[in-house]
């Protein structure tokens, strides 16, 4: 849409990419594992990692309008909404640490989407943000590295558990059955 066919009193913003402040907002993002956040692509798709990063992390992520951490609030639940993106769901969930979200924070806004996005999205986005955060602390506990006396016990997580939910019956159907067993 043009200026001149724009809704009176709409101001339209130019998008603006920033490779620097993509690749700074990126590393500030991935922290250290920031060079190896898309891995091997380079060598597959020659250039393509350097346009997701300028025009996503260079472009999108740098317009007004949103702070940072409503962006990641919005990509958990899209990716979490797509589902078969696990790997990316991944990344976002450790951006969202990152950047303060809780573990509590980011699996209410998972666990809020199920009614939206269906059951079985919402599960695997959980399990995805369960092995996330498990990955984390191992790496902090350092409890699954080698030690003198041999390796360590694997971390153990919670599996995610879910509860049937009863589903109303039509009382006379109920009633009628019941009869009919008598």
């Amino acid at each position: 849409m043009s200026p001149a066919t724009a809704p009176a009193g709409t101001e339209l913003t130019r998008a603006a990419l920033d490779r620097a402040a993509g690749y700074a907002l990126l590393a500030d993002l991935a922290g250290p594992g920031a060079s190896t956040t898309l891995g091997g692509l380079d060598a597959l798709a020659p250039g393509f990692p350097d346009w997701i990063v300028t025009s996503l992390f260079g472009g999108t992520y740098q317009r007004a309008g949103l702070a940072l951490r409503d962006r990641q609030i919005a990509n958990l639940a899209a990716l979490t909404a797509l589902g078969g993106v696990e790997p990316q769901l991944a990344d976002h969930v450790r951006y969202s640490r990152r950047i303060g979200l809780t573990e509590a924070e980011i699996t209410e806004v998972i666990v809020h989407l199920a009614p939206y996005v269906g059951l079985p999205k919402a599960l695997a986005g959980l399990r995805v943000a369960t092995a996330t955060f498990a990955e984390a602390t191992e790496s902090v506990t350092g409890s699954t590295a080698e030690s003198a006396t041999g390796p360590a016990a694997p971390v153990e997580t919670a599996p995610v558990v879910t509860t049937p939910v009863e589903t109303p019956v039509d009382t006379a159907t109920q009633v009628a059955g019941e009869e009919a067993r008598a």
